[in-house]
């Protein structure tokens, strides 16, 4: 049974965790500019821009996904194991659609257009409304935060899979390795 994923998929998987990093870092770099600033919106510009580019490989992903499933997991494995595996991957699947629709719906109900990347614009379909942008704002920070926690959680279980029970689980996602 093969038990690695695609090269595509692959490439997908590890270009996604470099921006949702990336996104993160970025939030905090805004904050080293005032207010109004063109630093700050320049940043903002930036996180937009990387935000519309994970969504989309997102949708990819999930395309993939459902085109060519997934590897099995190892028989070794047990069904608890594999409970929770299928759950963290439907949250962290969950999050990465909601973050950034939520990322678009605040920058909409802020009034804003959404640029990616200068190439082209989609502005707003609805009116500027500071408290609906409020509450969008806290749900895209606190989803923004769980996947990290869960990502971090996903990394270390990864990690004990490779070092402490020395399966192949890991290997399924690495480049350049095709798992057994």
């Amino acid at each position: 049974m093969n038990l690695s994923y695609t090269s595509s998929q692959k490439a997908i998987h590890w270009v996604v965790f470099v921006l949702v990093i990336g996104l993160y870092v970025l939030t905090y770099l805004a904050d080293i500019f005032p207010r109004a600033s063109p630093g700050r919106a320049f940043v903002w510009w930036f996180h937009v821009s990387f935000g519309l580019l994970l969504f989309a490989l997102v949708v990819m992903r999930v395309g993939l996904r459902l085109t060519l499933g997934t590897p099995g997991l190892p028989q070794e494995m047990s069904e608890l194991e594999r409970w929770v595996a299928k759950i963290a991957h439907l949250m962290l699947y969950a999050l990465l659609v909601a973050i950034p629709v939520l990322g678009i719906l605040l920058t909409w109900y802020r009034g804003d257009a959404l640029s990616f990347f200068g190439l082209f614009t989609i502005p707003a379909p609805v009116s500027a409304d500071s408290a609906t942008a409020r509450t969008i704002r806290e749900l895209h920070s606190l989803c923004a935060n769980l996947i990290l926690i869960l990502a971090g959680l996903h990394a270390a279980a990864a990690l004990w899979h490779h070092y402490v029970r020395r399966d192949d689980v890991l290997k399924r996602m690495l480049p350049g390795t095709s798992g057994s």
